[in-house]
């Protein structure tokens, strides 16, 4: 999956917000070096400690991703930038153009952090996660108000609790899951109060704690509040459609200006909606049908200077995101 690949498609979504698998799951690990370390990429741990020894930042995260069982990747990658001569603003530009979506650093020091944060919102195709011990720094972090960066409160943050919660979630297919509630092998659980949960809610921060006698992650969203899956799903769908419009393009002789080809455009849309659909990622109406549509203008609708220049400017298409529950009232009454 690349990106930043040059494209004859753009498709862009607005979020709407309602009134009163592996390929798009794969983690970078990013550290640093006296020499650097070009992009590779590792499918078990074993390989991993061949070029990391197992006390080094690297493998300890690496370990957390590759540590969860049935979860976990069946691949991560791992890129080093020189501790000499080149800093993490130099070494950012080159990240974006390898194979992951997901971004994890070595380094958790707020400067970092913010750095790596910038970058990746700049970007606007990938999410960074890290962890922090400190609630003035995620404060610090919070008011940049990024939706591509989920921060991870714990008072102990060097078994890598984010690395461990995208080991968990990542290689689900898009829009399958929901990251609040997810068990997390290698990591304690923080015995805090409900003001303190709420204080680090407040912070912009995700958690862990215990819920019900489970060990479960305490929400699911973004330094802005954005829920984690919202943005992956978003982000799968622009990818999904520009590829499919773009691989019709590269292997049909040409695509007829006329309802016969734009109807081959729309068909590629709506195939990557039904996917999205059997993904859980689209809400159903009562009589269980998927709630999305497409329209694409005809040809003698279209404005004539577009037939003329070759682009079709016309289709567009919505959904209804299922979206998943989070917490639940129910209310009761006793009769007597």
């Amino acid at each position: 999956m690349d990106l930043a690949v040059k494209s004859d498609v753009i498709v862009t979504i607005d979020i709407q917000r309602p009134t009163p698998k592996l390929g798009f799951g794969k983690t970078l690990i990013i550290g640093s070096s006296a020499t650097g370390m070009d992009y590779k990429t590792y499918y078990d741990l074993e390989a991993v400690q061949k070029d990391f020894a197992q006390t080094t930042e690297v493998y300890k995260a690496a370990f957390a991703l590759l540590n969860q069982g049935d979860n976990s990747p069946s691949e991560i990658a791992v890129m080093l930038h020189k501790t000499e001569g080149e800093t993490v603003a130099d070494f950012l530009p080159k990240i974006f153009d390898k194979d992951w979506y997901f971004l994890v650093s070595t380094s958790s020091q707020k400067a970092n952090i913010l750095t790596i944060a910038d970058a990746v919102e700049q970007n606007n195709s990938r999410q960074f996660f890290a962890s922090s011990t400190n609630l003035e720094d995620l404060a610090a972090i919070k008011a940049k108000k990024y939706t591509r960066t989920t921060m991870f409160y714990h008072t102990m943050t060097d078994n890598y609790p984010e690395a461990a919660w995208l080991g968990a979630c990542a290689s689900a297919e898009v829009g399958s899951i929901t990251w609040k509630f997810k068990t997390l092998k290698g990591i304690d659980v923080l015995g805090i109060s409900t003001t303190e949960l709420m204080a680090i809610h407040e912070a912009g921060a995700n958690t862990y704690v215990t819920k019900a006698g489970d060990d479960v992650t305490s929400e699911g969203k973004t330094v802005s509040g954005e829920y984690i899956d919202i943005i992956h799903s978003r982000d799968y769908l622009v990818f999904s459609i520009q590829h499919a419009i773009q691989k019709l393009l590269n292997r049909s002789p040409k695509i007829r200006y006329d309802n016969i080809g734009i109807s081959q455009l729309e068909g590629e849309v709506r195939t990557i909606l039904k996917r999205a659909d059997l993904n859980g990622m689209i809400a159903h109406d009562e009589d269980g049908q998927a709630l999305f549509s497409t329209r694409f203008k005809s040809r003698a609708d279209v404005d004539p200077a577009d037939r003329e220049k070759r682009e079709y400017n016309d289709g567009t298409f919505q959904f209804e995101l299922a979206g998943a529950i989070h917490t639940v009232k129910v209310k009761g009454t006793i009769f007597l």
